[in-house]
């Protein structure tokens, strides 16, 4: 159950929340503590909800774990249903008692209402986007541009330009997730799972990583133009190196050199965790 809910991508959604809610704390919002509590414990129940009904709906020829018994899946599958039902009404009732207090702003409903529709047609037939080859979109969505956006809204009760950082955040989380499909590839393919490297396949999707990585950095350099001064988010740099490694990783693969999949891996993660984590530093402590 543990490997079925992904604790990486916990992790990443509980960064990215702190760091809408950074940004409010930067920007001199009064700090309302019982909220942002409760609201991370809502994201981290969402997003465990959007990885457990992905495969609680995958096909009966699609594998759960390996060499499970039609027992065993079957018991697995009923639990991750029972958790992710649980899961989203425990963010209802999280919801209801912060809206009864004065403490969900319209707006801020309005991004959760639009994580659970996520969820939604991320996992759930019949859209179950997830294996049509959009998934990947939907998931950087999700952790990079609204969970960040309703933690600062949750604060603030309203937008600010300050929000457009979650743009390049949203292509860098495209291009961690692309990297995410390579490892299952070959099993992707003999289960017929339509990932979005399955759907256009490696030869189409390898540069579109290399432009999504690139092109986050550039609407870094760009940010100035929405009044983000790059004196400010000046560490998200430092991932750069990394970022280019990545890239370097790909395109060898790509062009059939040996496969380390556990390095590109971590630096894919390293290239996303340390910029969310940096910029998230930088507006805490300025």
């Amino acid at each position: 159950m543990l490997k079925l809910i992904r604790p990486l991508h916990l992790f990443l959604a509980a960064l990215t929340y702190s760091l809408g809610a950074s940004i409010a704390n930067y920007l001199a919002v009064p700090f309302i503590a019982d909220a942002f509590w409760l609201c991370l414990t809502s994201v981290l129940l969402i997003q465990t909800s959007m990885n457990l009904l992905s495969e609680v709906f995958r096909l009966d020829l699609e594998p759960l774990l390996e060499n499970e018994t039609r027992r065993a899946r079957q018991s697995l599958r009923n639990n991750a249903l029972y958790i992710s039902i649980a899961a989203l009404a425990i963010v209802g009732f999280i919801a209801y008692l912060l809206f009864s207090n004065n403490r969900l702003p319209l707006a801020a409903f309005l991004f959760l209402l639009i994580s659970c529709v996520i969820v939604i047609i991320y996992a759930i037939p019949p859209l179950r986007l997830v294996n049509r080859g959009f998934g990947e979109f939907l998931m950087a969505a999700q952790l990079a541009y609204v969970f960040p956006s309703f933690a600062y809204i949750l604060q603030a009760g309203e937008a600010h330009d300050f929000l457009t950082l979650t743009i390049p955040l949203t292509f860098l989380a495209f291009a961690y997730f692309i990297v995410m499909d390579f490892p299952s590839f070959a099993s992707d393919q003999r289960y017929n799972r339509l990932t979005f490297l399955t759907r256009l396949g490696w030869e189409r999707v390898v540069p579109l990583h290399h432009l999504s990585v690139l092109f986050s950095y550039v609407l870094f350099v760009a940010s100035p133009i929405f009044g983000l001064p790059l004196s400010l988010i000046w560490p998200v740099f430092l991932t750069l190196p990394f970022a280019l490694f990545q890239i370097f990783q790909l395109q060898n693969i790509s062009l059939g050199a040996p496969t380390n999949w556990t390095l590109l891996n971590a630096t894919a993660l390293a290239v996303l965790g340390l910029a969310i984590y940096f910029l998230t530093l930088t507006f805490w402590l300025r």
